[in-house]
């Protein structure tokens, strides 16, 4: 392609190497949002890549460049193998299996491989890197299998996968059609590249797959978080709960900040209630149960682990993650032509434990809104509310289903948040001796946010029931928005029906953001 001809509009995201923030990311993966190359991160590429062809002109041996890989480093490759050796690591590394990665977790990886290589510490071509941006501006998307990398050299194998696209080779989607991958390249206008010295391996090393789907999967749940205390309030106000112990003075009084953030939310989400007015004077209950009364405490939580987790992904879409990386700018300690170093920036254990944390905290939050899903239901605890909230219990069920739907869900997040990062095998004969499993966390995340999204939208559904309960008095200004928003996707339960499409087109609403005002 044309470099004149892609270049971007303003609104287009600069690559300049740098952390970038996740919702430009999530953009990009998911809107289409167009990309560019910082000219200054373009010099910062040629200048790297100089100090490569520097190294093939002196004939020094550098592993990547002119070496085998991992256990077999220590064989050199004749200068005029260095191309096929590039171009045979990316065939015998693409053994991902399984289902391929969604088409926004793809273009995500794309641009996560985009801005590591912009850092200029890579050593490869400027042409490489815009053949990304190009793939990405044009909307062509490498299949990628989600299973295979433990996250130890980074993601070899699903790396590798999108890097055979790029030689035009593998499979992408193109215009919603699945194609060859050079024919793909062809469609669109573009050429696949001939790999040059190091550039396989610059595309293969790096933890932008389980970056790309543990971060899109951590949007989602940062939305849901908020989304819990709307559905939260939604039950308390069904319950006639009380307001109380959201007041901010107990909060300041233990400052942190997700706390207090979920404890505003909640008062401002039900200012305004009748429902409250109406039960003030008369409530015999001196306290709510934890699961209403808490919610701050452990929502806040939630945010305050989320926002964790979003600091490290992003300071890592912005981080050199190959190895060796080239420093084309001598140090005090080099007389000339920079330094080629060895290390370990591949390894996918910031990302791994930052994942296993997040899984821990989600499932909790699914824990907690299953208990508000009881209380609403059962006739022992429900505050006169009907049994199951059903218009003839006996005869009817109501949303029995959906707390034992929810305690299912429930269950297998309990499972899936068991930490991957701890289970470490080694691989390549040994030379990768301790793996992060980085990749197994974000596929895990992912799943436990699906699930969590389909236990909010139970609790949505059953608070929203609740709340006709207590017709005609109105709940709070923005808990009564909440319900119209609920009543725009699924009906009220007049007699019993198949739950089941009910939970999941309203836990779709939740995935897709048609919460996302509250």
């Amino acid at each position: 392609m044309d470099r004149q001809l892609s270049i971007c509009s303003v609104n287009a995201l600069v690559l300049d190497g740098q952390p970038m923030k996740a919702a430009d990311i999530e953009e990009v993966a998911i809107t289409g949002r167009k990309v560019e190359i910082a000219e200054e991160a373009r010099a910062r590429i040629a200048a790297s890549r100089g100090a490569i062809e520097q190294i093939l002109a002196e004939g020094r041996t550098v592993y990547g460049v002119n070496t085998g890989f991992g256990k077999l480093s220590d064989v050199h490759i004749k200068p005029g193998s260095l191309g096929t050796l590039q171009v045979n690591l990316v065939r015998s590394h693409a053994g991902g299996l399984g289902e391929p990665l969604s088409v926004p977790e793809s273009r995500a990886m794309l641009l996560l491989r985009a801005n590591v290589l912009a850092k200029g510490f890579s050593g490869v071509r400027p042409e490489l890197v815009d053949l990304l941006v190009d793939m990405l501006n044009a909307g062509l998307t490498p299949v990628i299998p989600e299973k295979g990398s433990v996250g130890a050299s980074g993601d070899l194998a699903p790396l590798a996968h999108l890097a055979l696209v790029a030689i035009g080779e593998g499979e992408a989607w193109f215009n919603g059609e699945l194609l060859a991958g050079g024919e793909a390249l062809r469609r669109a206008g573009l050429k696949p590249v001939v790999l040059e010295a190091k550039e396989g391996l610059a595309l293969l090393n790096g933890t932008q797959a389980m970056n790309a789907v543990g971060l899109l999967a951590l949007e989602r749940a940062r939305r849901l978080v908020r989304l819990a205390d709307v559905a939260g309030a939604m039950s308390l106000e069904a319950l006639r709960g009380t307001p109380v112990a959201f007041d901010e003075r107990i909060h300041k009084a233990r400052p942190h900040a997700g706390q207090i953030a979920a404890a505003e939310h909640l008062i401002a989400l039900l200012a305004g209630s009748e429902i409250r007015e109406s039960h003030r004077e008369h409530d015999s209950r001196v306290q709510d149960a934890y699961c209403l009364r808490c919610m701050p405490q452990v929502h806040g939580a939630v945010r305050d682990v989320l926002d964790h987790v979003a600091a490290i992904l992003e300071i890592e879409s912005g981080s050199a993650t190959d190895n060796p990386l080239i420093f084309p700018e001598p140090s005090s300690k080099e007389s000339s032509g920079g330094a080629v170093l060895q290390g370990g920036n591949f390894h996918g254990a910031p990302l791994g434990y930052a994942f296993d944390y997040a899984a821990i905290a989600l499932t909790d939050l699914a824990g907690i809104t299953e208990r508000r899903i009881d209380r609403l239901l059962n006739p022992d605890i429900n505050e006169g509310l009907p049994p199951f909230l059903s218009s003839g219990a006996g005869l009817q069920s109501g949303f029995m289903i959906a707390q034992i739907t929810s305690a299912a869900l429930i269950n297998e997040c309990q499972v899936l948040a068991h930490p991957a990062s701890t289970g470490t095998i080694p691989t390549s004969g040994g030379k990768e001796d301790h793996v992060s499993m980085g990749m197994t966390g974000a596929l895990k995340l992912r799943q436990i946010v699906e699930n969590v999204e389909r236990v909010v939208a139970i609790e949505l559904m059953c608070a929203a029931q609740g709340l006709e309960c207590r017709l005609p008095l109105k709940p709070g200004i923005e808990v009564g928005r909440a319900y119209e928003a609920v009543r725009r996707v699924v009906a009220p339960l007049e007699r019993d029906r198949v739950l089941a499409g009910d939970i999941e087109v309203l836990a779709g609403a939740v995935k897709g953001g048609d919460f996302a005002g509250f």
